[in-house]
């Protein structure tokens, strides 16, 4: 399941407020498909997360995003906006 579809999967099957636990055993072994690396589950993510109660489906889809790891990351240390490291600055040409 992409991430960005979790939101909808939480308010189906969950009620809210609701627990790590309830979570991790209704559906916490739903793949996430990560676009750059190793898939993990819902339940894998958020053993990482200090929370234990979500209060809706929009706090435990913004805990879910916060924990998942750097294979959902895009390109780590990326700047638009011109300052990549490792450039000279003569280098650079407009």
């Amino acid at each position: 399941m992409r991430l960005p579809e979790t939101r909808d999967l939480f308010s189906r099957r969950l009620s809210f407020p609701t627990t790590t636990e309830t979570v991790s055993e209704n559906i916490g072994d739903v793949s996430l498909e990560a676009p750059m690396g190793d898939e993990e589950t819902i339940a894998e993510v958020l053993e990482r997360c200090p929370e234990n109660r979500y209060e809706s489906a929009d706090a435990l889809y913004d805990a879910l995003v916060t924990f998942v790891g750097d294979a959902y990351v895009g390109r780590k240390y990326y700047d638009d906006r011109g300052s990549q490291s490792g450039l000279n600055d003569e280098e650079v040409s407009f």
